[in-house]
């Protein structure tokens, strides 16, 4: 079962072990990274990716300062872990945790367009091309 928990300092050194197979480590940032920016832009939200009990990964969201709507900027599952299906699950409790603000009715993702991973893996879960291009990155939305 997967679940999605805080970050804490319990679990802090180990989130920022965690990591990505090589050939994907241009396409997302470190956690260490990523938590430093949470700091830094305290509307992120930081979440570790647990399967029974296993930390397996890491997520971060927020609704962005610039348009105010919900984006997900960060999604890794460790490379020991991956091909489980725990991304997809993971994208999908946080998904239903976003749809829980009903004064929003859309989810904004971006990504590296090299990652044909991570666009497999979003169009499965309903996002579709939102024609923008930001910083390099394809941005995707899903509406509901």
């Amino acid at each position: 079962m997967i679940e999605l928990k805080e970050i804490d300092r319990n679990n802090f050194f180990d989130v920022i072990k965690l990591s990505v197979a090589d050939e994907q480590s241009e396409f997302v940032a470190t956690n260490l990274f990523s938590l430093a920016q949470a700091k830094a832009f305290p509307e992120c939200v930081c979440l570790a990716v647990y399967h029974d009990d296993v930390l397996v990964g890491f997520t971060m969201y927020c609704i962005d300062e610039e348009d105010h709507e919900y984006w997900i900027y960060r999604l890794m599952i460790d490379t020991k872990h991956q091909s489980k299906g725990y991304g997809k699950a993971a994208m999908e409790m946080l998904i239903e945790r976003i749809k829980e603000d009903i004064q929003h009715r859309v989810i904004y993702i971006s990504f590296e367009p090299e990652n044909t991973w991570a666009k497999n893996l979003y169009v499965k879960l309903g996002f579709e091309v939102d024609g923008r291009v930001i910083d390099g990155e394809i941005v995707y939305k899903l509406e509901y």
